[in-house]
């Protein structure tokens, strides 16, 4: 069992399995012995209030660089972006509230390989619902996908309807959040995926689908690779379908190839402008996630490092603290960068992009039936055109007409709303 796991307080079975009035684990699936290699345990996270205090001081006692020497983003994170976060964080911000909010849902720890897997299970009260497991990326964690819990497991409650509901099972991956960090090497993307469909195994589950963005989706991609008994879909909101010649050329900074339909420019554009700008984070946790020490001990250097993922991203973050509304408030900005340092995953979690060979947006040739969502603000918004030749079984697209590379968390209407249409006709 890992160090933070061996901390968690353990509750009466029962309650630990009731959220909004829907059942999680069966009392018999967890009352198996502790020494069992296959139990699942109840997971309770509350972090001291020492911790609590001493992350404030250390934010209050940053040491800052001078302001940045032009008016835009180009140098990275803005000065007076990340000293509105920090004031925020140092007085007015309560972890507390999402603490509660986590610890309301049933939560579980699994040793699967030798790693304890965090994982959040809501069964819908609806006994046709249909499981699927769903996986965030970096600098995410199961926080984006809270917000997506009452729609697809109660959807009723939501405008929806009874027959759309669904069973989620929701990991953390290994090295982030409340799962353990791997001792050695070998925990890629593929490995994941396995892992994933163990779990999906280990809880019972004989027909499943999977959902995936960021990391989550080369995770279900490698999955649908896989085809392990029981997957019957997955469905992505950042596709594997860029042509190896545009994906080359983009990295190389040519001019966009002729011949080029208006989606596919547009596309070509936001990656070409990705691998010349927003690649640097990745490269270096590529290469060397173990020089990352100042991300691990600094929680204003953590921010930092997770709000400049993307241009747009960084761009909805710093209007978000400038007091205007979008689909992300302060609170869930903080809620997540605090997990990170409360569980002191900044360095594991980027150990991934080191264990990582693959491509992220290169065809991974999937067979099975495969549902593309995209939001407009992603990395880069897939071309129908080129998702059709990547998929052999694509059975639904769709382009939103807003929404970002953390859809699930910043659309949760938008992003439920395109689980229950796709997944729709795969249903028994």
């Amino acid at each position: 069992m890992s160090a933070l796991s061996s901390s968690i307080t353990r509750r009466g079975l029962l309650a630990s399995a009731a959220v909004a009035g829907a059942v999680s684990l069966l009392p018999a699936q967890l009352a198996k012995a502790a020494d069992d290699n296959n139990a699942i345990r109840p997971f309770h996270f509350a972090a001291s209030d020492e911790q609590l205090a001493d992350l404030r001081r250390r934010v209050a006692a940053t040491k800052w660089p001078k302001q940045e020497g032009v008016s835009d983003a180009s140098q990275g994170v803005q000065l007076a972006t990340i000293q509105k976060l920090a004031q925020y964080w140092a007085t007015d911000y309560d972890w507390r509230k999402v603490e509660a909010r986590l610890n309301a849902l049933p939560q579980f720890i699994t040793e699967i390989g030798g790693v304890d897997i965090h994982f959040i299970h809501v069964r819908s009260k609806n006994p046709d619902a249909l499981p699927l497991i769903i996986t965030h990326g970096w600098p995410g964690s199961v926080i984006e996908q809270i917000k997506i819990i009452g729609p697809l497991t109660d959807p009723t409650a939501y405008g929806g309807k009874a027959e759309d509901a669904f069973d989620l099972v929701i990991p953390s991956i290994p090295g982030y959040g409340f799962s353990g960090q791997p001792a050695s090497k070998g925990w890629g993307p593929e490995r994941i995926a396995q892992t994933w469909a163990e779990l999906m195994r280990r809880l019972g589950y004989t027909r499943y689908a999977a959902q995936g963005g960021d990391w989550g989706a080369l995770i279900v991609d490698l999955m649908g690779v896989q085809a392990p008994k029981g997957l019957i879909a997955i469905h992505t909101n950042m596709p594997g379908a860029v042509p190896s010649a545009i994906d080359s050329a983009s990295f190389a900074g040519a001019p966009t190839p002729a011949g080029l339909s208006a989606d596919e420019v547009k596309a070509y554009e936001q990656l070409a402008d990705f691998y010349k700008h927003g690649l640097a984070y990745a490269q270096e946790m590529g290469n060397r996630p173990q020089t990352l020490y100042g991300i691990e001990d600094s929680p204003v250097g953590l921010a930092a490092w997770i709000l400049d993922h993307d241009i747009r991203s960084y761009e909805l973050i710093a209007r978000v603290f400038d007091g205007q509304s979008e689909g992300l408030s302060r609170d869930d900005i903080l809620d997540n960068i605090t997990l990170y340092w409360l569980t002191n995953t900044a360095v594991s979690s980027a150990r991934l992009y080191w264990e990582n060979k693959l491509a992220f947006f290169a065809p991974k040739n999937v067979k099975i039936p495969v549902a593309v969502s995209v939001f407009p603000d992603e990395i880069y918004a897939a071309p129908k055109s080129w998702v059709e030749k990547a998929y052999s079984n694509l059975i639904y697209y769709n382009k939103l007409d807003k929404g970002g590379h953390f859809a699930a968390w910043e659309q949760p209407e938008l992003f439920s709303a395109e689980l229950r249409n796709s997944l729709r006709p795969l249903r028994s």
